[in-house]
């Protein structure tokens, strides 16, 4: 359950910033600034990658990539977005429309394992997805996690952040304890605005047994 204990002086702040942010740069995903800027340097032209919720992101994904997948489950926002794909003649972009949760997650059963250069996870079931991305990305590749405070532990400030995971009568089900194992030698960059936070998880080779958890 959302509260409004957040709203102290440093969020209005921190809100009226990104606001601004927002209003000056309206081509860039809703993910943390720094996560955006770090996204800039860190892809490639010959990069491939998945995306589960689409928006701004999918077309600023399509300019900088040589192929993309996008899973949306609303059917209105899907018929928005597909219309801006035309109208700028994006054609790098396989968008998918999937109303059913199994559907939309069982995306990545059509991409090969150890396929994707990153995965953006920021729509429905986002523990599944980011549980189902994990084998699909080659070492090397990064797994993108938005509002990464509300699900996994962190020290965040951001409104609604996790000290610990809970249950799945909590704010966060039984499938995040799985991502943290699975993701546990993985390095780990999260951004926070104070707003929201942003995280991604850097895939290891496969003979490197420990990593680097930077969390904010």
């Amino acid at each position: 359950m959302r509260t409004i204990k957040h709203w102290t002086p440093r969020y209005i702040g921190n809100r009226l910033r990104i606001l601004a942010y927002e209003r000056r740069h309206p081509e860039l995903p809703w993910l943390t600034p720094r996560m955006v800027s770090t996204l800039a340097s860190w892809l490639k032209p010959d990069d491939v990658g998945l995306e589960w919720g689409s928006g701004r992101s999918t077309i600023w994904f399509a300019g900088k990539v040589k192929s993309l997948t996008s899973v949306e489950h609303d059917e209105s926002w899907h018929q928005g977005i597909s219309s801006q794909l035309q109208q700028r003649g994006i054609s790098n972009v396989d968008y998918k429309y999937c109303s059913d949760e199994s559907a939309y997650v069982s995306v990545a059963e059509s991409i090969p394992q150890e396929s994707l250069d990153f995965c953006l996870v920021d729509g429905i079931a986002r523990d599944r997805c980011a549980v189902a991305a994990v084998s699909r990305l080659k070492p090397g590749g990064i797994l993108i996690i938005d509002n990464c405070n509300w699900f996994l532990p962190s020290q965040s400030k951001s409104p609604n952040s996790q000290r610990a995971v809970q249950n799945s009568n909590g704010a966060s089900n039984d499938l995040w304890p799985q991502f943290m194992e699975l993701t546990e030698d993985w390095r780990c960059v999260w951004t926070s605005s104070g707003v929201t936070d942003t995280a991604f998880w850097v895939k290891p080779p496969h003979e490197v047994s420990s990593g680097n958890h930077h969390r904010q």
